[in-house]
């Protein structure tokens, strides 16, 4: 199964690509000793959004790990940010280290993953928006993603615990954009940044065409703030709840605005 999808009746899609743990038989055998840990997975980040069907949200949620196929890069695999960064079809881990324990995958591999895998996909994403936005008149996408709070060779000391992106204000309307960050400014417990190192990846960008009906945001969870760093897949509950509620806020309002 590629990916799971639940049809919600709001306008709003929230997207889980990267939180997938599946690799299949052929590639897990060439990967190297610490990439078989999936060490830069978006870990439960599904978990966090589980109530997302009783709020009426659609969600898609990939199964595949990103490092068979990252599905927030273009099919053209452009860069997305200055520095250091991880391709469509990743060879590298976050930190540098060789995915592989042999040769990476050339061009014949890489074509068939976005076949097999990032086409399918955004295949199911563009046609969620289409028929919501048909539904309802516009569509909302979150995109949801984590990520460690440290990794320095991406971005220098601790991430903040929340960051919302917005393509610099470019992939949805400013008052949809202004009400989340009401949200984020009225609680105090997590620290913040809108459109900092996370400005959105290729779906925000692509995908938000606020001219067009579509509107897009992304936040990027720093994993301290709900799991145990150190114990990547267990999933705490407890330490969990706090961000679950207010990412529950943060749906419902999306559930219910009117950009």
């Amino acid at each position: 199964m590629l990916f799971r999808f639940v049809d919600g009746d709001s306008p709003l899609l929230i997207n889980v690509p990267h939180a997938g743990v599946e690799v299949p038989p052929d590639i897990e055998q060439r990967l190297s000793t610490p990439a078989r840990k999936l060490i830069d997975t978006d870990w439960h980040v599904h978990r966090l959004v589980d109530f997302a069907p009783d709020s009426a949200a659609s969600l898609l949620q990939a199964m595949h790990s990103r490092y068979v196929i990252d599905l927030n890069r273009g099919a053209d695999d452009k860069p997305l940010y200055a520095g250091p960064t991880t391709g469509l079809v990743p060879t590298e881990t976050f930190d540098g280290t060789s995915l592989y324990s042999g040769e990476p995958p050339d061009g014949e591999e890489v074509a068939d993953r976005i076949e097999r895998y990032w086409r399918p996909y955004h295949r199911q994403l563009s046609d969620a928006l289409g028929r919501i936005r048909n539904r309802h008149g516009f569509a909302v996408l979150l995109d949801a993603h984590s990520i460690r709070s440290r990794v320095p060779r991406l971005f220098d000391g601790k991430l903040p615990d929340l960051n919302l992106g917005t393509y610099a204000g470019r992939s949805c309307a400013p008052d949809l954009a202004a009400g989340v960050c009401e949200l984020l400014e009225r609680q105090s417990r997590f620290r913040y940044v809108v459109d900092g190192r996370f400005k959105g990846g290729y779906i925000t960008r692509h995908y938000g065409q606020p001219e067009s009906g579509i509107h897009a945001l992304q936040i990027e969870i720093a994993q301290s703030c709900y799991m145990d760093e150190e114990q990547p897949r267990h999933f705490d509950e407890e330490k969990a709840a706090p961000l679950k509620a207010f990412l529950h806020n943060v749906v419902d309002y999306l559930v219910n605005c009117r950009p």
